[in-house]
């Protein structure tokens, strides 16, 4: 049966077009039943069971479920409690989910893929009988429940005999009331979820239904938020912006909202208006009159609404939250306070990120979660309520425990991390893949050049390797050759997606999250040595003083003669008896390396500082035996010198031949306000920074060092990078030349080229190159720079993410290491707060915050801050930023929610106070340095 639908649309120029749509219709669509004899279905076709048990008290005959998209899009979390089976998921139902979250539908359809759970989609709009017309001013959500009232009703009449009923789960009253006119019987989610007999199904439902409970307190915390029509209307008047709004670290009323044109400070609770880190905002912009500027206060605790004190500081353009347009609410994991009422269900969840407000949920369970990680996603947050409201979904297991905690860090930097799906699976080549005759001939075969890779000591997934020898005019060739991962991961595939959205890969301390299966991240695309691999080849003719000659690129074979370690590389470079070609290969790249550096250096390039460190970790127990920093070798630099210079070539070639759509990576310079706790730091030791350029600020850099004091330069370069803006990557086509800029490395042009396996910015960029040289096809989605601007937005978001994540892998392996130990270790003041000193541990990578508060809140504190030089005073102790201290690091186990590293200062000795024999500094409160 087909049905036609014609109308009539006109055009821009005024043409009028004739447009006819026809839609299918069938008789033969089956109900997925067991039960059903009438659907001439095959066995492994039919989902549902045959005699469905109730699982609620709320409906006693057999049933299957049917939900509208809301129930769907609400209740997700409660729809993957494996309580629930037998539920029919419609074809309008699923449509319409898949258009309003790509997040819910990809859950939901993992769900259905599940065969324990029942879960059957029913294409009801092309049954005949099931299919409903859109009448005339109806909305397109009416029509849509009405859709899922027909089938539901359908199913009721067409087992019928059978004696099973259609059960329609909907928040929506009116849709229930119809429902019920139609002898359909209709209930809420709560109310069905009331009736089973799983506890964790009721807590799993989103917290939204609490609007239909008594009792909340009417009195209004927050202003109310403007509507989407007055934001939308004040942002093209002008008297709004649109920004992301990122929480304070350190200080819970503060807050920047950052716009295309500025960065926005917001302070007090008011003010923020329940934005939550992440969430995309409109801001009122305050008059200048009302402006502020930072406290420079740590506040973690919300026990105070607003900062009362003035900052002597330059004030910011400051503003106030009047509306979300977007939320960016996630699982977050923590911990639970259990409330102090005996019975009582409502409780206070504490996120493990400080930017997160205490979230209010309910729960049975408290007793039992008391001592457990949880997971939580937050519902609404009402203007009455000073936390936001939100549901249980499921514990993670012990606090403390190391795989549980793990978990905590995956999930909290949102780091996808399922095993791949069998899709992704049936992309790959088989695992005895090799390199055909036919593939061969399109190559440069460089199987006969002396290539190999130097890299960290275990790495498996091996995606660069370089050669080098001298050419008969006295000039050098050298060839960086990177794993050909495009060759495997073609457009639009599984794989692909998969790359796409997870964006790179993830390095935790003690496992590595891959961003494609390791048949090719270790097998097939490593470089290893003495194996023939597919690679993406950039070669040069340098000269002696490493000037470039030529460049080309080139698909090509390679068989690297050996996969070595820095360490290893750099015993062959310094043993001159070794005169192989690997030794004559290394001695060259190293040479002209530090050439490069030199030139680099003499433009402006920054050499920055993070502290690095490495575990040594048991490989049984996989616990942290002793920790180190990390030591780089001349080889270091050597490797990143040459993946610079591939980098910096292949930006300049596909930006050449797509100036629209080119994939870059930029470092916008930072505002110069950003460098005054630098400058002003630099000061008080006798230094003077030049910021008026990177040359100037680079030179700045090297003079200012202490013989005295062998940490102090790199305590200055650690400085400048907390200074510095997120470098990001973007399209050629949307911004203009000059913003292409790299401030860090003082390049007009940079991209990523030479790390496929473990970044996807990478595996574009190889297809735009391969496309460029010939080497490939190009498909439509390459040269569409929306399309690439948006893939840039989710690749920095990973990004970060992902150096987030490793940082707290780090955290969480200094916390294993100090269980049960206690010791004295020397630290840096990084930064002086009116009620905080910032301070870095180099042996451990390691910060936290020593809180110079009184314990008892009646006694003063001694401590006098001075805004002008940042500095601390207590009696004839001054604190400075970059001043050497020793502290006492411990575990705290006492509360069992809560383990915490406690840094306590031991010198210098604050006059009058003193450690006692329990290892706390009397008047002092140490800040926990969490896992984050």
């Amino acid at each position: 049966m087909l049905t036609k639908r014609v109308f009539y649309k006109q055009t821009k120029r005024g043409n009028i077009l004739k447009i006819v749509r026809e839609h299918y219709l069938r008789d033969d669509i089956w109900c997925g039943s067991k039960a059903c004899s009438s659907c001439k279905a095959k066995l492994k076709e039919k989902i549902l069971d045959a005699e469905p048990k109730s699982k609620s008290t709320a409906v006693a005959e057999p049933h299957y479920l049917f939900l509208d998209t809301n129930a769907v899009l609400d209740q997700i979390d409660a729809l993957e409690e494996p309580y629930l089976k037998n539920v029919v998921i419609l074809q309008t139902v699923l449509e319409e989910v898949k258009h309003r979250s790509s997040t819910i539908y990809k859950r939901l359809k993992e769900i259905i893929s599940d065969s324990k759970r029942n879960f059957y989609v029913f294409v009801n709009e092309h049954r005949r009988e099931t299919y409903i017309e859109r009448e005339p001013g109806e909305s397109v959500n009416d029509r849509n429940d009405k859709a899922i009232r027909a089938a539901a009703l359908w199913y009721q009449l067409h087992l019928s005999a059978l004696n099973i009923k259609s059960v329609l789960l909907s928040d929506d009253v009116e849709n229930r009331s119809k429902a019920a006119e139609m002898n359909i019987t209709a209930l809420s989610f709560n109310d069905y979820a009331e009736g089973t007999d799983s506890a964790t199904l009721v807590e799993r439902l989103s917290s939204k239904r609490w609007s239909e409970l008594k009792g909340e307190d009417c009195t209004n915390v927050y202003p109310a938020h403007l509507t989407l029509s007055a934001i939308q209307a004040g942002i093209k008047a002008g008297t709004l912006v649109q920004g992301s709004f990122f929480a304070s670290r350190d200080n819970c009323l503060e807050a920047n909202v950052v716009t295309e044109n500025n960065t926005i400070f917001i302070q007090g609770r008011a003010s923020l208006n329940r934005a939550v880190d992440g969430d995309t905002v409109a801001v009122e912009i305050l008059p200048k009159s009302e402006w502020r500027a930072p406290s420079n206060l740590v506040i973690q605790t919300e026990e105070t609404d607003e900062i009362n004190e003035d900052n002597d500081e330059e004030k910011q353009m400051t503003g106030k939250v009047v509306g979300i347009l977007r939320r960016k609410w996630q699982q977050y994991c923590g911990i639970l306070q259990i409330s102090p009422v005996a019975g009582h269900t409502r409780h206070l969840f504490i996120p493990a990120k400080r930017q997160i407000p205490k979230v209010r949920i309910e729960t049975r369970q408290g007793e039992k979660l008391a001592n457990q990680r949880i997971v939580v996603v937050i519902d609404n947050w009402p203007r009455n309520s000073r936390y936001p409201q939100g549901h249980f979904v499921k514990a993670l297991g012990k606090i403390g425990d190391k795989e549980t905690e793990n978990e905590v860090i995956l999930l909290e930097h949102d780091i996808p991390s399922t095993n791949f799906s069998e899709a992704v699976y049936a992309d790959l080549p088989p695992a005895d893949w090799t390199i055909t005759d036919e593939e061969r001939s399109r190559r440069v075969d460089l199987r006969n050049i002396c290539v190999c890779s130097v890299d960290p000591p275990g790495c498996t997934d091996i995606d660069d390797a370089l050669h080098c020898f001298q050419l008969p005019n006295g000039n050098y060739e050298v060839g960086v050759h990177i794993a050909d991962v495009s060759h495997f991961i073609r457009p639009d595939t599984a794989i692909d997606k998969e790359a796409a959205l997870r964006a790179n890969t993830v390095y935790l301390t003690d496992r590595r999250i891959d961003m494609v299966p390791d048949l090719l991240s270790s097998n097939l695309c490593s470089l290893r040595g003495g194996e023939e691999r597919l690679a993406f080849s950039c070669v040069w003719e340098l000269t002696p003083e490493a000037t470039i000659v030529s460049t080309r690129f080139h698909k090509s074979v390679i068989k690297s003669k050996a996969a070595l370690t820095y360490a290893e590389a750099q015993a062959i470079i310094d043993d001159n008896s070794n005169q192989s070609d690997i030794a004559l290969s290394l001695r060259g790249l190293n040479k002209l390396a530090k050439i490069l550096k030199k030139g680099r250096l003499e433009k402006g390039a920054l050499v920055l500082a993070s502290p690095e460190i490495r575990f040594h970790v048991d490989s049984e127990t996989h616990e942290p035996l002793e920790v180190q920093t990390k030591q780089l070798l001349e080889t270091n630099s050597m490797v990143e010198e040459f993946m610079l210079l591939a980098n910096v070539s292949t930006a300049e070639k596909i930006y050449t031949e797509f100036p629209d759509c080119a994939l870059l990576r930029r470092h916008p310079e930072p505002p110069s306000a950003n460098f005054d706790p630098l400058i002003k730091a630099a000061k008080h030791q006798g230094f003077d920074i030049d910021i008026g350029s990177g040359l100037a600020l680079s030179r700045s850099l090297d003079k200012a060092e202490k013989p005295s004091d062998r940490y102090f330069n790199i305590m200055l370069r650690i400085l400048t990078t907390r200074c510095m803006l997120q470098a990001v990557y973007f399209t050629s086509g949307t911004l203009p030349f000059k913003d292409f800029h790299h401030y860090g490395l003082a390049i007009p042009l940079y991209t990523h080229f030479t790390s496929p396996i473990r970044r996807y910015s990478d595996v574009i960029v190889h297809r735009l190159l391969a496309v460029s040289i010939g080497a490939d096809s190009t498909y439509p989605e390459l040269l569409e720079k929306r399309k690439t601007e948006n893939l840039c937005q989710n690749l920095n978001y990973r990004k970060r993410m992902a150096q987030y994540a490793g940082r707290a892998s780090v955290a969480l392996h200094t916390h294993l290491f100090f269980r049960n130990k206690v010791e004295n270790e020397e630290g840096y003041i990084l930064f002086v707060k009116k009620n905080a000193l910032h301070i870095l541990i180099p042996k451990f990578g390691l910060e936290g915050m020593v809180m110079l508060t009184s314990k008892d809140r009646n006694q003063p504190s001694p401590f006098q801050f001075n805004s002008n030089d940042n500095t601390q005073r207590a009696g004839d102790i001054i604190f400075h930023p970059f001043d050497r201290v020793i502290v006492q690091l411990s575990i705290d186990r006492s509360n069992v929610q809560h383990e915490k590293l406690r840094m306590l200062l031991v010198e210098p000795q604050v006059p009058g106070f003193s450690i006692t024999s329990s290892g706390e500094l009397l008047p002092l409160e140490e800040e926990i340095t969490s896992y984050k």
